[in-house]
């Protein structure tokens, strides 16, 4: 019997900051914040096309893939079984429009603009806040 490897779906999210350095987040409907961002499709020619059409289409926003921050696993709760876990490729995003207001698309709840220190306390993963702060540090 041959093995089959699990496949699992790669989400490609952006760290983007308007012009006064706050981070753009968006609420799902789970009640998490999240970057902005979405699954790599199979025409997507690379990942930084992925996150830089996505961010767009959610927030309005145009913006150029950076460097890579991390990519880690998400699944939703510990008891989720294995094939619900999602890849997570995060990179950091130079917003091309800082200084236009992001619009809510219909695909979240909320949107939101947060500076470094308010990003702790916020209810989301611990890899979108990891990928946060790498790129506020990356910027200093």
């Amino acid at each position: 019997m041959a093995y089959t490897p699990p496949t699992w779906p790669v989400s490609v999210k952006g760290v983007a900051r308007d012009g006064r350095g706050r981070v753009l987040l968006l609420k799902n409907e789970r009640e998490e914040w999240e970057l902005p961002g979405g699954r790599l499709e199979p025409h997507d020619p690379t990942p930084e096309t992925t996150v830089a059409r996505e961010i767009s289409e959610e927030t309005g926003w145009r913006v150029q893939a950076g460097p890579l921050l991390d990519v880690w696993i998400y699944q939703p709760l510990p008891e989720t079984l294995p094939e619900r876990r999602v890849v997570i490729v995060t990179y950091g995003c130079n917003v091309l429009t800082p200084d236009v207001e992001p619009s809510l698309s219909h695909e979240h709840k909320e949107i939101g603009l947060f500076t470094a220190d308010e990003v702790p306390g916020l209810t989301m993963p611990d890899g979108y806040k990891r990928s946060i702060d790498a790129w506020y540090r990356h910027e200093r």
